[in-house]
This record gives C-alpha cells, structure tokens and sequence, in this order.
C-alpha cells in the first residue's frame, strides 16, 4: 500500500491507541537537525516503521469514514435527520432544565409573585371602585353632575331652535352688560 501523501504529527497525544501504533520519539543531538546522525540500520528502522504508521493511519481514516456512512445509512432507515436530532435535544435540554432544582424555586418564586400582583391589583380595583361610588355620591359631585346637565340642555336646546329658526327667549344674544369689553391696546 502506498503511504498517503498526508502531514503526521509526532507529537500527538495517544490517547486510546494501542501499544504498538505510539509515534516513535526521535532524539536528535543538541544543535544539530538529526540528518546523518543516525545510522543507516536505525534510518531504515524509521523509515519502515513511519510506513506502516502511515499504513495504519489510513486503515484507521477508511474504517472511521465507513463507520459513519453506515451510521448516517442507519439513521436515515430510523428517520432521524438532524433537525429531529436538534429538536430531540433541545426537547431533553428543556426537560432537563425543568427538572433543575433552580427552575423549580424559580417557578414557585414567580408563582406566588404572580398571585400577590394580582391580589394586589384586586384590591387596588375595589378601593378605586368604592372611592369613585364615593365620590358621585358626594354632594359636590352631584352638584357639578347637575350643572353639566344644564348646560348641555342649553347647548342642545339652542341648536334645535336654531335649526328651526326660532330662537327661545332663554336663548337671546347676550345684552350690552353681558358682552366682555373689548382691549383697545395694540398688542
């Protein structure tokens, strides 16, 4: 098999490798780049050995991509798409809130926040209704009640009879006495 054309990094962490598929550490010598240092048997060791690291590297990548075609394949016979997927989480993501200890002294907090507004409100609603039965049972509110009452009798009675030409003698042009003097001033 050809090694792949594909960078490699050394210095990777190995996690969850097995044993013999550890990068090979090479030591090279203080100040220098590591080219001829080595013998020819250890060059060839390196060589053969970065071969089938590489070897190995590509199995691994072929094996990982047909793992996740056969998922995806599975996944479509199942019907799960990735908007079900994204909507099955948030839906456990918001039970799982709910559950929380946090949401639930939130919810009871905003609850009886909740009721005492209202209670509140309820109480500001019947002071203000008996304050305003209060106040039109008040003598001078029914005194003002009774003088809007006239005046619009007055309106209402002046525009029929001008409507029909005659004019009430209650509802004659104001005398000379009645009329407001008028400002001679310039300004």
């Amino acid at each position: 098999m050809d090694a792949p054309s594909q960078d490699i990094n050394l210095n990777s962490p190995n996690k969850g490798l097995p044993e013999h598929m550890i990068d090979v550490p090479v030591d090279t010598p203080a100040g220098g780049d590591g080219v001829g240092v080595l013998s020819e048997v250890e060059t060839e060791e390196l060589k053969s050995e970065l071969i089938k690291v590489e070897d190995e590297i590509a199995t691994l990548r072929q094996v990982l991509a047909a793992k996740e075609k056969h998922a995806a394949e599975i996944k479509r016979k199942l019907g799960l798409t990735t908007f079900n997927e994204l909507k099955q989480n948030l839906s456990k993501g918001w039970q799982d809130v709910q559950a929380s200890n946090a949401y639930k002294k939130t919810q009871a907090t905003l609850s009886t926040a909740g009721s005492k507004t209202s209670s509140a409100i309820s109480s500001v609603g019947s002071v203000l209704s008996r304050t305003l039965g209060e106040i039109k049972e008040s003598p001078t509110f029914k005194s003002f009640e009774e003088s809007v009452g006239n005046l619009k009798a007055k309106v209402v009675g002046n525009e029929n009879n001008a409507k029909d030409g005659y004019q009430s003698p209650t509802a004659t042009s104001p005398t000379a006495e009645e009329k407001l003097p008028q400002d001679s001033a310039p300004f």
